[in-house]
């Protein structure tokens, strides 16, 4: 049993937990909680800790699967939750290509452009899996993907949604357009509401920042201009929520 704070695998998943350069350079993240265990392809975890009340309560789901019972204390350290279940896991970075996410003969993806906030990635992500999203492209300034707090706001879809992150995603959007997926701009400026166009064909939805919305050169870049009718005074949807609206439009369609 680990019994110390000053252990260094403790101190190496610690560093998992707060650095995005560690997570970098050891191409590895961490996972917390009995649901995102549960959920993990075992082929991909590396180290396993656990406490001995959670050995006591899920004896079966760790058999075959070596592990390290760590005190609870100690636990509590390395834990980046206010009330950890118990178990951890450190697992290897999942690596993608553009190809995995163009398998489908008419893929639906979205591309995230510069979104900093953890919990609007991770709510996209669940949304993508529900809404049979082949793929999702974020620019390099996206919030790190395996940040814990986008980890636990994904619910497992992380394991699901195949990724890229990109430097080039000008260069990405064309490659796009010459295999005829049609780009569509979420944008203030759309010429045609959202329920107005057909994405029963190859279809990307472009998403911007935050606070300053989608740049000019990606809105520049794609196909169409489409927008979300809005009642009131809001000047813009939550960035999830646009996400949600226009994927699920999509999944309606491409149903009948």
């Amino acid at each position: 049993m680990i019994t110390s704070k000053s252990n260094t695998k403790i101190k190496n998943v610690q560093a998992l937990q707060k650095y995005a350069k560690t997570r970098k350079e050891q191409a590895a993240y961490v996972v917390e909680g009995a649901k995102m265990f549960a959920e993990l392809p075992h082929s991909s975890i590396k180290e396993l800790y656990v406490t001995a009340a959670f050995v006591d309560k899920y004896a079966k789901s760790l058999q075959g699967l070596p592990y390290e019972v760590v005190d609870e204390r100690v636990f509590a350290q390395m834990s980046a939750t206010k009330t950890p279940q118990g178990v951890l896991c450190v697992v290897t970075k999942l690596q993608y290509q553009l190809s995995d996410l163009l398998g489908k003969g008419e893929p639906l993806l979205l591309i995230l452009e510069d979104l900093q906030d953890p919990g609007n990635v991770g709510t996209i992500f669940r949304t993508a899996e529900g809404a049979g999203v082949d793929g999702i492209i974020m620019s390099e300034n996206c919030v790190d993907i395996y940040n814990p707090k986008t980890i636990r706001g994904t619910m497992g879809s992380i394991y699901r949604v195949p990724f890229i992150y990109t430097t080039k995603m000008q260069v990405i959007i064309e490659q796009l357009k010459a295999k005829k997926i049609t780009t569509y701009a979420a944008h203030l400026a759309g010429e045609k509401i959202y329920d107005q166009e057909d994405y029963t064909k190859g279809s990307a939805f472009l998403l911007g920042n935050e606070g300053n919305g989608l740049s000019e050169a990606l809105t520049e870049r794609a196909n169409k201009l489409i927008k979300i009718p809005m009642a009131g005074k809001i000047e813009s949807l939550n960035v999830a929520i646009a996400a949600t609206i226009l994927t699920y439009e999509s999944s309606r369609q491409r149903r009948q």
